[in-house]
């Protein structure tokens, strides 16, 4: 929007004419502060608001000013929910069908949100609104998150005017991956001394809502609060994980039955609501022996602790929007989880999620062998898939299977203390994520624009639902389509459809044969927990649903269903903007970091030589040359007392390298020579050898390599930013000599 019309005078000379000041666009007036807050991987059974074992004290404080929702959706999976959210448009229609680190080069995969797709953040600053964005952001495509950009896809390109987060799906919680805006930050404190990510941020955002209040009083902020949590890993201290000892040990059937009991009582769930009964992936409690209770109900408790710390924070922030002057006139928009609970760790659960992610599953005994790590910098946990299964009580299924809803049914409170009268009766209107931005809209007075920066926008796919703020019968959509990894669904005036597809801890696993997946059908004005399935008694409405989603899936651009999840992370991505997409060598000079992985050379499944050009004072040089990856997995080239050390993190199974000499004093080079011998098999075994200025110092052979990712950290020259590759040294270890440059080269 332009400034104001001048209204004074022009004459000849400032004697003869009349100063107006123009003004520049303002908010309307009374327009509210508008906070939404968005957890992560969150069940619609675990908190105590909605009758979940896990207490949510703050959230309930926060429903009882104001509404709960129990028919609110998202998309099944984190990134595609946020853009959804951001946008008012279905995930597919805005580029984001999967996940970033997932893409593809098809128009609804490429996570490239387009310009005709504007966000929630750029309408209302465009409107005199102060926006921010803390947190998580899974919307930039991960090629496009470094130095070079470009920039129009990070938060400060879409909107928002200030930025404090990390740009990934998830991040360690006590070595996250941090932007302020675009610059890359690190912690201001270690681990030992306290850091944790979700305090850091809650921190900074109460400080600019508090400072911007005092200088500009009656300008209304939007503020978009993205923690990390609930996603692993999970990160709490002990002091958090043993408030919860022995709390699960009943196991997780009754887990369910406990819960789906409080739902009944408390009227979460309408009267007459049945429990999903246990699936055959999920082994029934007491068949399970001792050894492996031991470590599902330590990560449980663990869960549930990082939820508590994560409740408190969010209090901290609640806490600070009441002491505002006009703290009544904020809207907040709760939703608690972008998709329901996450079956990511598997049958056993996990300390080390990423090797999951990569298609690998950890031994038990391994695991207990290390569970005194976990919640703490050395591990990266996740809980087993029964503790997912009992979260999302009382569904079927979980987060990524977006067929059920178990994956897509997620709780909402909302409270505007000017504007919401308290009701604890739970209002059930058929909601989406999509009819957020409509609903901000239509409660600040801001209609959708046609253009934005000159481009025609996409129309909305949400509908606003503010009426309901006022209307317990406000009845909200009457259709909805669901798609992810081919798991898929329509909703249709009161009736569901649903064909489930894969399985979120098989990464290994794409089966195809759609036409051979088996779709259910529900009235889910009659049964509320998707619990009868009534397609062999009535196939003329299965069929007329089946017929409603292909028609979805072409009008919103679907189509075509991709049911890859660990060869995807193998599909090649395109490169860093302004690079060549056929380069085979890459030089970096002091001071490149925070490469994201996709950014970073292609150094998997292949051979390649990594040289460093450096200035050294001999065994007095030490510090890290080349850091990329961290815990889960990666890879460190180093000097300790001056001698190389190559270290390779396959999953926390170090083959380490090193020399017995010191590098010479001056100029000298250091060279890794990776010599992949898996041939066309990506993970396979590889071959070391550590140079010292072309001659060799020690050799060493991998067993088994990383095929696709690291994981959520980065890739530097000078330094091991982030997490630590090894725990040889304590981050970021600084090179304390100079490098001229670092060339890698591969094959």
């Amino acid at each position: 929007m332009p400034l104001s019309p001048f209204e004074g005078k022009i004459g000849k000379t400032y004697k003869e004419s009349e100063a107006v000041w123009q003004k520049p666009p303002a908010a309307p007036e009374g327009a509210p502060n508008v906070i939404v807050i968005l957890l992560d991987d969150v069940g619609f059974g675990q908190i105590s608001t909605f009758g979940g074992l896990v207490p949510t004290p703050n959230l309930d404080k926060l429903a009882a000013r104001g509404l709960k929702y129990n028919r609110f959706h998202t998309t099944a999976i984190c990134g595609p929910t946020r853009a959804a959210l951001l946008t008012g448009r279905n995930h597919h229609e805005c580029g984001n069908g999967f996940l970033m680190e997932w893409a593809t080069g098809f128009p609804n995969y490429s996570t490239m949100i387009p310009r005709s797709t504007a966000t929630i953040g750029e309408i209302l600053r465009d409107n005199g609104y102060a926006t921010w964005w803390f947190g998580k952001n899974h919307n930039t495509p991960d090629w496009e998150t470094t130095v070079a950009g470009p920039f129009d896809r990070w938060p400060s390109g879409m909107g928002f005017d200030y930025f404090f987060g990390f740009n990934a799906g998830e991040t360690h919680q006590y070595y996250p991956v941090l932007f302020e805006n675009t610059t890359p930050v690190e912690p201001n404190k270690s681990p030992e001394a306290g850091y944790h990510f979700m305090t850091d941020m809650t921190d900074r955002a109460i400080a600019r809502m508090k400072f911007s209040k005092s200088v500009a009083p009656g300008k209304p902020f939007f503020m978009y609060f993205a923690p990390g949590a609930m996603h692993a890993p999970h990160h709490v201290t002990a002091e958090w994980r043993k408030k919860f000892a022995g709390k699960f040990d009943m196991g997780w059937e009754k887990y369910r039955e406990i819960v789906h009991k409080n739902q009944l009582d408390r009227g979460i769930i309408p009267p007459g609501t049945r429990l999903t009964p246990r699936p055959d992936w999920v082994p029934a409690w007491d068949t399970i022996d001792d050894e492996k209770k031991k470590l599902y109900t330590a990560l449980m408790e663990n869960f549930a602790g990082y939820f508590a710390f994560t409740d408190h924070e969010v209090g901290r922030l609640l806490d600070a929007v009441r002491e505002l002057p006009d703290g009544d006139n904020t809207l907040v928009m709760y939703i608690v989880g972008d998709n329901g609970a996450s079956a990511e760790g598997g049958p056993d659960g996990t300390l080390n999620e990423i090797k999951n992610l990569n298609g690998f599953q950890t031994d038990v005994k391994d695991t207990l062998a290390n569970i005194g790590k976990l919640g703490g910098p050395e591990s990266e946990p996740h809980y087993p898939i029964g503790w997912a299964w009992a979260g999302n009580t009382p569904f079927q299924w979980t987060k990524q299977i977006a067929s059920h809803l178990g994956g897509t049914r997620n709780p909402m409170v909302v409270s505007w203390p000017a504007r919401i009268k308290p009701d604890d009766r739970p209002r059930d209107a058929f909601l989406h994520v999509v009819d957020v931005l409509p609903t901000i809209l239509e409660a600040v007075k801001i209609p959708m624009p046609g253009t934005v920066n000159g481009i025609e926008q996409k129309p909305l796919s949400g509908r606003s639902f503010l009426a309901s703020f006022a209307d317990p019968s406000f009845k909200g959509r009457s259709e909805q389509y669901f798609e992810i990894m081919s798991n898929r669904a329509i909703y249709r005036d009161g009736w569901k459809a649903n064909a489930h597809h894969s399985f979120p801890w098989r990464g290994d696993y794409s089966p195809g044969k759609w036409e051979e997946d088996r779709w259910e059908l529900y009235h889910l004005d009659e049964d509320f927990s998707e619990a009868e399935d009534l397609a062999a008694k009535m196939p003329d409405k299965l069929k007329e649903l089946k017929a409603a989603f292909d028609e979805a899936a072409v009008q919103q651009d679907v189509y075509p269903l991709d049911d890859r999840f660990a060869a995807r992370l193998a599909v090649a991505k395109p490169p860093v903007p302004g690079t060549s997409p056929d380069a085979k060598q890459f030089t970096y000079f002091p001071g490149a970091t925070r490469i994201a992985e996709a950014a970073a050379p292609p150094m998997k499944n292949r051979s390649w030589t990594l040289s460093a050009s450096i200035r050294s004072e001999g065994e007095k040089s030490e510090g890290v040359l080349v850091g990329f990856g961290g815990v889960a997995a990666g890879l460190s080239l180093y000097l300790d007392k001056g001698v190389p050390v190559f270290d390779y993190n396959y999953f926390e199974k170090h083959t380490v390298v090193k020399g017995k000499q010191p590098v010479p004093t001056g100029a000298a080079t250091v060279e890794v020579d990776f010599d992949y011998q898996g041939g066309e098999k990506p993970g396979g075994p590889a071959a070391v050898t550590l140079k010292i200025n072309g001659e060799s110092i020690a050799q060493g052979t991998i067993p088994a390599t990383v095929a696709g990712r690291f994981g959520v950290d980065t890739f530097g020259v000078g330094e091991d930013t982030g997490q630590p590759v090894t725990d040889a040294y304590k981050t970021p270890f600084k090179f304390n000599g100079t490098i001229d440059k670092v060339i890698v080269t591969v094959k």
